[in-house]
């Protein structure tokens, strides 16, 4: 008798695991049903995954498989969403999905399962995320707003043929703080009416001037502006841009904001745009604009400068390594910051370095600042506050004037190859002819980085730096800024972290960002001179710790 009840009870349940599992797999646009467990189990998979050679520990990194752009990166109910363009299958690109991570601080990151997942619209590209407020998308849930991700799907099969409407844009939609996305039935919500085969990297703002959500996408040769009540419906408002800085590659990852001009009531807006190839020391690089934007068209302030004509641009990073970087939408007003992170990686080889279990980084987030500079309107970039929490010991450096080289590592028990270092400078009453600070290790692999008094340009060199063999284009060169001229003093700000260097002159006017791949770690750390003495004004070195203990 009780085994016929148990064969009953047991029929009955795997009747109902049935509907249950019909009831999932019938849910196509929920990102849970889609999940590949093994991707599942990699993107939980805990901090052991993080002592391979070379992996950054504390730069965002995916526990393993190809990484690229940074995406719907927003700010809600206390926590930075990333979502990244992701291959959960391999170490080189493939199918994209959004991974998806979150964290308090932009520093200490959970990984979540995968958001977005391909689907018979096609591949899940670039894109952003808003929080809808006021509810005008109609998704909202029980008196919460929604988040609403919005993004380009990429039709691969279109793209082996002659068609050139391959890529449209789609949203999708959270109720429950980003953790499960459903995609809108009525996708896509732009299609792709004129044939424009790289259309895609839609980056949504809520125009709180204007009244309207204001979208801003990459076509071709252009950008185009879109406005929209209720992110579902959108109107075309401009075109811009066609004859503006450096267009010798394809634009990506664009975006628009309103930014106030430090020490002043005065707003203007910055335009960020990506290039591939084109970029100032060659492959990947992210240029940028400034002017006024009228609620349908963007123009070029005059103050902006010269430097934009003639095929020619204005960077936001002059190292070769900072990639279709934007910054977080929904940053609460009292915060005030203009966040920004981009992609530590360049496509001249991002597919090919010397990496194993895993491809690519992101980069320290920074906060951005407007400045009327001799130049011009220009953009500033400092690593965010949040950052200081990882120091653990301080090792405080004397004035002194420094002929040659000082190894730092010989005084103090410096972390190498996970350090953070801020040198003061009195230009006024230095000789050399260029200084700067360098890395060594036992097998005499070097890298170094600093700035060229006599052409008035910092510089990254990574040519001695470890693995070149992977790519002829990735150490060809020492890698210069655009000149930028001081006279009494200069602050370098530097971050190391296993294999990359991220290096903010001037107070953050000039930014490097370059990887490099030793073939052990650094272990030495010094400051030198060339041709001539630096008079070090004052400087400290903190060792880092890994988030992800």
């Amino acid at each position: 008798m009780i085994s016929k009840i148990f064969k009953i009870q047991t029929s009955v349940l795997l009747i109902i695991l049935s509907l249950f599992s019909i009831a999932i797999s019938s849910c196509e646009d929920k990102a849970t049903s889609q999940t590949d467990p093994q991707s599942e189990s990699n993107m939980v998979e805990k901090t052991k995954t993080y002592q391979d050679a070379n992996r950054p520990q504390f730069h965002f990194s995916p526990p393993a498989n190809w990484m690229n752009d940074p995406n719907g990166m927003v700010y809600y109910e206390g926590e930075y969403h990333l979502f990244y363009q992701y291959y959960p299958d391999s170490t080189v690109w493939g199918p994209m999905h959004w991974g998806h991570a979150v964290s308090p601080d932009m520093v200490n990151w959970e990984h979540l399962p995968i958001a977005l997942y391909p689907d018979k619209l096609g591949y899940i590209f670039s894109g952003s995320a808003v929080v809808d407020w006021k509810n005008t998308s109609g998704f909202g849930k029980d008196g919460q707003p929604p988040l609403i991700a919005m993004f380009t799907h990429h039709e691969p099969e279109g793209e082996k043929t002659d068609a050139k409407d391959f890529q449209y844009q789609s949203i999708a939609y959270s109720n429950d703080k980003g953790r499960t996305w459903t995609k809108y039935e009525g996708n896509p919500v732009i299609p792709n009416t004129n044939n424009i085969r790289d259309f895609r990297d839609p980056k949504v703002m809520w125009d709180e001037t204007h009244n309207q959500w204001l979208m801003v996408l990459a076509a071709k040769d252009r950008l185009q502006f879109w406005g929209s009540a209720d992110l579902k419906n959108w109107e075309h408002l401009s075109d811009w841009g066609n004859q503006y800085g450096n267009r010798k590659g394809v634009w990506e990852c664009p975006e628009i904001f309103p930014m106030q001009i430090e020490g002043t009531e005065e707003t203007k807006w910055v335009v960020l745009l990506s290039i591939n190839p084109g970029s100032f020391n060659g492959g990947s690089g992210t240029q940028y604009f400034v002017g006024d934007f009228d609620g349908k068209n963007f123009t070029i302030d005059s103050k902006f400068g010269k430097d934009i004509q003639n095929g020619k641009g204005v960077w936001i990073d002059y190292g070769r390594d900072n990639y279709a970087g934007v910054s977080w939408s929904d940053v609460p007003k009292e915060d005030g910051r203009r966040l920004f992170m981009g992609w530590m990686s360049n496509w001249d080889y991002a597919q090919i370095v010397p990496t194993k279990k895993w491809r690519s980084a992101m980069t320290l987030p920074r906060s951005l600042s407007l400045h009327n500079t001799e130049k011009g309107y220009r953009l500033q970039s400092q690593p965010v506050k949040e950052l200081e929490q990882l120091r653990t010991k301080k090792f405080a450096l004397k004035a002194q004037k420094l002929s040659d080289k000082m190894v730092l590592t010989d005084k103090f028990k410096i972390n190498a190859a996970q350090s953070e270092l801020v040198l003061e400078i009195d230009l006024k009453t230095t000789t050399a002819q260029a200084f700067g600070i360098e890395l060594m290790n036992d097998k005499g692999e070097t890298y170094k980085v600093g700035y060229d008094v006599k052409t008035h340009r910092f510089f990254s060199d990574r040519r001695g730096a470890g693995d070149l063999s992977f790519s002829e284009k990735f150490a060809k060169e020492i890698h210069y800024s655009t000149t930028h001229t001081l006279k009494d003093k200069l602050k370098i700000h530097l971050f190391i972290d296993a294999a990359s260097a991220e290096m903010f002159g001037d107070n953050g006017a000039i930014i490097m960002t370059d990887i490099f791949f030793p073939t052990e770690d650094f272990n030495k750390m010094a400051i030198y001179a060339t041709d001539g003495t630096v008079t070090l004004l004052k400087g400290e070195v903190h060792n880092l710790n890994t988030i992800w203990n």
